[in-house]
This record gives C-alpha cells, structure tokens and sequence, in this order.
C-alpha cells in the first residue's frame, strides 16, 4: 500500500536536515525537496521506498525526542568542524523577530546561541524558557557543546562565576564583559584602572 512503506530514519534526518538548509517551512517543502533532488540524494541515502511523505516527516519528528535529537545534532556539527582549539566561540542571546503573536499573548522566541566563528556555523542554540533568563540557557547550552580549548566569550549578562567555573570545568578558557552589574567587581577594577 501507498501509505505504509518503510523509510529509514537515517534518510528521513538527511532529507530533512538537507531541506531546511535550503529553505523548508513545513513538512510539504521537506517532502517537495525531496523529490526534486531525487536523483542526487540517491547518490549517498538508499531510499529504500522513495522520498518520504509529508506526513511520515511529521509523524517521526513528533516521536524524536528533542533534546537527544539536539545533543545528537550538536556532536555531529563537532564531528564536522574537528578540533575547535583556540577558535572564537561567541556565546549571545537573540529574540527573533516577528516570533510574537499579541493576540495569543505569545512573546518573542528567545534564544541563546554559540557560533562557531572560524566555521561560521552556530554550534548549538538553547531556547530561554519563559520566567527566565539567558544565564540558564547559557548554563544549558555550554552542557550541551563541546567546547575544549575553545575561547568563549559572553556579554555582561554571563559574567557569572557558575558560568565562567563551567566553562573552565569543560577546559575551555573566557572573555567576559564587566559592567556595573557586578559593582564589587566592577569598583574592584575601576580602581585597577586608575593607579
């Protein structure tokens, strides 16, 4: 039947990550994209059945699990990039624009993000939950990447002494950005500047 062949996941992920890349919106364009690059997926995915359907995209990715579907995704990108030793990995937090809806009371998506800035290629991305703060979702995002050797450098709003024991625990090295948020520290250094 139409409706119950077998697709390996292996060739579900590729697709779908290969159409997103490209542009895909929705479940239809992963499927559309599939069809129109038949011929060159065939070259490397066995497609065993053909492209999926739109459907079977949404039924698998409603069945992956999010966070180990992210932690998988974040060790692939670290298998591609190699070693990111002494490379600058920028670690900042953006809303997205246009991610509200005012009359749904929804706000703007909120997410912290570590860019990988020799590849040019973001390494991971956390969203901030509701009622809270980029700091979790930095604590949250530095768990979830490997950052050894790296040097990562975070806004005031990381200067935290979580943050900074993290990413020394993770053998990575810091530039942190001191403003009066921090006024013991702050004066600490003022003063430093001064003599």
């Amino acid at each position: 039947m139409e409706r119950t062949k077998h697709h390996l996941l292996k060739d579900i992920l590729v697709i779908a990550l290969l159409a997103v890349i490209a542009g895909a919106h929705g479940w239809e364009d992963m499927e559309n994209y599939g069809i129109s690059k038949l011929t060159w997926l065939q070259k490397f995915l066995k497609l065993p059945n053909g492209i999926p359907s739109d459907d079977t995209f949404r039924r698998v990715f409603e069945k992956l699990e999010p966070k180990i579907f992210e932690q998988k995704l974040a060790q692939w990108i670290n298998q591609l990039i190699g070693s990111i030793d002494q490379e600058v990995i920028p670690i900042d937090g953006k809303s997205l624009r246009g991610s509200y809806d005012r009359t749904k009371g929804v706000k703007n998506l909120h997410l912290v993000t570590a860019w990988a800035s020799e590849h040019r290629l973001v390494l991971g991305q956390v969203k901030v939950e509701d009622h809270s703060n980029e700091i979790t979702a930095i604590l949250a995002l530095l768990e979830l990447i490997d950052i050894t050797g790296a040097i990562i450098t975070i806004d005031a709003m990381g200067t935290q002494t979580e943050i900074v024991r993290l990413i020394r625990q993770k053998k990575a090295d810091y530039v942190v950005t001191l403003k009066s948020n921090h006024p013991t520290l702050y004066s600490v250094s003022q003063k430093d500047e001064v003599q």
